[in-house]
């Protein structure tokens, strides 16, 4: 079970960790937070269970450990969360703060999602399965953010920044994401769900 505290971090426990980032800032409208943003990462891409996405959002990523971080040189990221390939989850800001991980963003006619959302970065890629733990993590985590946030929406990152994002990708199964979150109904565009 995944419980909250006062300032909107997961209590710890087994598999989570609190990670606090630098990256993040008061939320425009204290409370406003309808959407739940599910994104995709690695770091380099396409490998999984490095340090480096943790040090990218805690502005410790040595730049000099592999060529393609050269693109990265300087961006000052966030996600609220993190669920890597085993289902641990690290947290990096408070629900009640703005993290920094949608970037130019758009959700039914409102801009800058980040003012509104909370950001689940789920270590994957857009070309492979993700694993069993991460849904059933993922959709732990939903149920404990519902239970705290009026949360009336989840959407991948692809929907609000469509042309520049195409996380979580075509492998993000949403019926079955939706059914452990509790979610009233899966994204209708998404193979997946057929």
């Amino acid at each position: 079970m995944l419980a909250l505290d006062s300032r909107g971090w997961l209590i710890p426990g087994a598999n989570i960790s609190l990670r606090p980032s630098p990256n993040f800032n008061p939320r425009p409208i204290a409370g406003d937070i309808s959407l739940l943003v599910i994104h995709n990462i690695t770091l380099p891409p396409g490998q999984f269970g490095t340090p480096y996405i943790a040090d990218l959002f805690l502005n410790q990523l040595d730049t000099a450990a592999h060529p393609w971080f050269a693109n990265v040189v300087g961006l000052k990221v966030s996600a609220h969360f993190v669920i890597d390939r085993i289902g641990h989850i690290s947290q990096f800001v408070s629900c009640d703060d703005r993290a920094w991980h949608a970037g130019t963003s758009s959700f039914e006619g409102r801009e800058q999602c980040n003012d509104f959302s909370i950001g689940v970065e789920l270590e994957g890629t857009d070309s492979v399965a993700f694993e069993a733990i991460q849904y059933e993590r993922l959709g732990m985590l939903t149920q404990c953010l519902r239970g705290r946030y009026p949360l009336s929406a989840v959407t991948g990152h692809s929907d609000i920044a469509p042309g520049r994002k195409t996380d979580p990708g075509p492998f993000f199964d949403w019926p079955r994401y939706t059914a452990l979150a509790g979610w009233p109904a899966a994204k209708p565009d998404y193979p997946n769900n057929n």
